[in-house]
């Protein structure tokens, strides 16, 4: 979009890229727009993303706002040539047959880069009114996300994570329906020079043998994978539509650990969604427990105009807040209990940014003893300790690492 906005000659413009999830994040959109407004009173006020695509007519009648553009809009040069007369474009989205490959700008002084393989989703949960904004399942062909990658890598990018709104529903709409693992296995054997790659938000139920068996077999695959879970109790899972049950995510868990022992798991979970009893809740609480999952994603249930769980019997508000608390809680613990047992070992870090970058598993690592500017680079280093909710490492071969590791064998 700032490509974009540039290239229409757009100046002194602020572009608002909402998010429709919450209600929560309208209502800081709304915010964010009025103080911008206050501070730039003489600024092109333009605003786009879900919320936008979903409600264009709400955001049209502020009056900070200027122009108002669709999901599908905001991708195209000819939307930013503004005109007067013209304040809404928004089209349908269900209407969008294809997802055009992004043009990959602006990630040059990045290490790690986000690629878009799939936009939309097919499946209507009951909390949910992302279809809404995003429209149905629409995939990336297979050599458009190549070319990007490629792009990518050769700008310097170490490290590219597969996106989209459900990415296990890759290729459905494709033409042979390829599978997101048959779609990773040429991505990776087409741009050899990646160094890392991972996968977003997995629906533990969808995911295709062809990325199972690529999983257990590329190192180049991050062993870290991020659960759609939502829930861990079967009614609640029937009530939400989800795909999976319990067992379902107990059984991709087992599995990915049968490929590659050391993964470690992230999780998206709702809080006090409606109908919620106390016993449901700790059936997910307990699943967070049993499955040891690592890095979670935890809201509380936020009511979606519109959508059937709003019209669902509703848990109280400070019931969610409390519930969402003792997720965090238990996640927090399990990733201290994780980042624990990582202290002693090594691991690949790559360099973010002032000696901080991201292990395999995506653990925040600070490393120190570093000589020169080693960022977007890979460090093989040795983990000696948690600070600051940090691993502290040192590279290997320094000096600074062998003392680190003896000090540590005497205790």
């Amino acid at each position: 979009m700032r490509q974009h906005a540039r290239e229409a000659g757009l100046s002194d413009t602020i572009i608002f890229n909402t998010c429709a999830v919450t209600t929560e994040a309208e209502r800081q959109a709304r915010q964010s727009i009025r103080k911008a407004r206050r501070n730039n009173p003489d600024a092109k006020i333009i605003v786009t993303g879900c919320a936008a695509q979903i409600n264009p007519e709400l955001y049209a009648g502020m009056e900070e706002v200027d122009h108002v553009m669709g999901n599908e809009e905001k991708l195209q040069r000819e939307s930013f040539n503004l005109s007067e007369n013209a304040s809404v474009a928004v089209n349908d989205i269900m209407e969008v047959k294809e997802t055009a490959a992004h043009l990959v700008h602006g990630f040059e002084e990045h290490t790690r880069a986000f690629v878009q393989i799939q936009q939309g989703c097919n499946h209507r949960c009951t909390f949910c009114i992302i279809p809404f904004g995003r429209g149905n399942n629409r995939s990336v062909p297979i050599g458009a996300i190549t070319e990007q990658v490629r792009v990518l890598v050769n700008n310097g990018v170490k490290e590219v994570v597969l996106t989209g709104v459900d990415i296990t529903d890759y290729g459905l709409d494709l033409p042979g329906t390829p599978t997101l693992g048959q779609m990773t296995k040429r991505l990776l054997a087409q741009v050899p020079e990646l160094k890392r790659l991972r996968l977003s938000s997995l629906d533990p139920v969808e995911i295709d043998e062809d990325t199972y068996r690529l999983f257990g077999e590329e190192p180049r695959i991050m062993p870290h994978l991020h659960i759609s879970l939502q829930a861990g109790d079967d009614m609640v899972l029937k009530r939400m539509k989800r795909r999976h049950l319990r067992h379902h995510v107990v059984e991709m868990v087992e599995r990915a650990r049968a490929l590659r022992p050391d993964v470690v798991f992230g999780a998206d979970i709702i809080a006090g969604f409606p109908t919620e009893s106390d016993e449901m809740f700790e059936n997910t609480y307990d699943l967070v427990n049993e499955l040891n999952l690592t890095y979670l994603h935890v809201f509380p249930y936020s009511e979606r105009p519109g959508t059937p769980a709003a019209r669902m019997p509703q848990v109280p508000g400070n019931i969610r807040k409390e519930r969402a608390g003792r997720l965090r809680d238990a996640g927090a613990i399990s990733e201290q209990s994780f980042m624990q047992s990582r202290v002693g070992t090594t691991a690949q870090v790559l360099i973010e940014k002032n000696g901080f970058g991201r292990s395999e598993h995506y653990a925040p690592v600070q490393v120190e003893a570093l000589e020169g500017d080693l960022s977007g680079e890979v460090v093989p280093v040795y983990i000696a300790d948690i600070r600051n909710r940090k691993l502290l490492a040192y590279p290997l071969g320094t000096k600074a690492a062998e003392d680190a590791r003896a000090k540590l064998e005497v205790q």
